[in-house]
């Protein structure tokens, strides 16, 4: 009898912990989906937080980072959406996998420079720049800069330069690899749009128009920084060159959490482009989860701690910065969208202005 009870007793023991372990796991179990995405958004998917709203929607994001225009030739087997940081790549991805459209497009950021206050006063007193009274920011005249950058123009020309002494060598603007990296690749587009009379560059006429413009750009740069999370730290740091190219969400980002921004002045280029962040849904549970970062409200708020304004709703991003008023332009106000080339039209403007 002792024998038959401790063995029913097992058995009890047993049943107990596989029902426990199966509400368990109906209460908590999450769907992996495997990510790959922009660098620039590494911080936001690892965040607790963001960890935390997508599990209490059923899902667990593993992300990897790659270059948003070098992923069309990463083999995506096995992964459940890639998350390029611009429109275009994710066309050519979604075109490639024959994705169905339209995708979700969560939220975007302005391409902006970042310069000392000392850069930023010169630029304003030799007309390539205006700064707003009693602020941190302003406007970067983009063909005022273009034109400087064909002649070659040096900060020793510049009047009042001489005053700073890291203000030397020729002037250009920092920016990433265009043959791989989306805030790279979008400076061409927006430098292009300019230099073509303020039309994209849509054939090999319009390419080899600005082609000599193009190469300046990134030739004066020498080696380029892969990713501009690293050109960021960079400048923050006090490092680099004084104008360098960055998301206005690194920007926002940084000044949610509080940090002492310095010197720092945001120069909106008076023509700039966007950098639509689009979800390339390769899987169901991929596109839910594209779904999810456009829709969610705590995923909306998450995204704009990290700087990114969501897609069709000004107002979240302009209430939540308002304290930071003095270094963002939150409504864009004076600033110009540049349409983007083709995705095969800006990997041929970028190969012709690496070499």
């Amino acid at each position: 009898m002792g024998i038959v009870l401790a063995a029913l007793l097992v058995g009890g023991v047993v049943v107990a912990v596989v029902i426990g372990q199966g509400g368990e796991d109906r209460s908590t179990a999450t769907k992996t989906v495997r990510a790959v995405i922009g660098s620039e958004k590494a911080e936001f998917f690892a965040d607790p937080q963001v960890v935390k709203a997508l599990a209490a929607e059923g899902y667990t994001v593993k992300a990897e980072t790659s270059g948003s225009w070098a992923m069309e030739g990463l083999e995506l087997d096995g992964y459940d959406l890639a998350f390029p940081s611009s429109k275009a790549p994710a066309d050519e991805l979604a075109g490639k996998y024959k994705v169905r459209q339209p995708l979700p497009r969560p939220f975007y950021s302005p391409l902006v420079v970042v310069a000392h206050r000392s850069a930023a006063e010169v630029l304003a007193g030799n007309g390539l720049a205006a700064l707003e009274k009693g602020t941190g920011r302003g406007v970067l005249k983009m063909e005022a800069y273009l034109a400087a950058a064909r002649a070659d123009r040096t900060w020793q020309e510049l009047k009042g330069a001489d005053r700073y002494g890291e203000l030397s060598g020729t002037l250009y603007v920092a920016s990433t690899d265009p043959e791989t990296s989306n805030s790279g690749a979008l400076y061409l587009a927006t430098a292009s749009y300019v230099a073509n009379g303020g039309r994209v560059v849509a054939d090999g006429k319009g390419l080899d128009a600005t082609a000599p413009l193009m190469r300046k750009l990134v030739s004066v740069q020498g080696a380029q920084q892969s990713s501009s999370d690293a050109a960021f730290r960079d400048f923050v740091s006090g490092v680099g060159n004084p104008l360098v190219l960055v998301y206005e969400s690194q920007v926002a980002s940084l000044l949610n959490e509080q940090q002492d921004p310095g010197d720092l002045t945001v120069l909106y280029p008076d023509t700039t482009a966007n950098s639509d962040h689009t979800v390339v849904p390769l899987t169901e549970n991929g596109r839910a989860v594209g779904e999810l970062l456009s829709t969610d409200k705590e995923l909306r708020r998450l995204a704009v701690k990290y700087g990114f304004r969501p897609q069709g709703a000004a107002a979240e991003f302009t209430a939540a910065t308002k304290a930071h008023s003095a270094h963002l332009n939150q409504t864009l106000t004076g600033v110009r969208q540049a349409p983007v080339p083709t995705s095969a039209v800006l990997h041929e403007m970028a190969r012709r202005a690496r070499n």
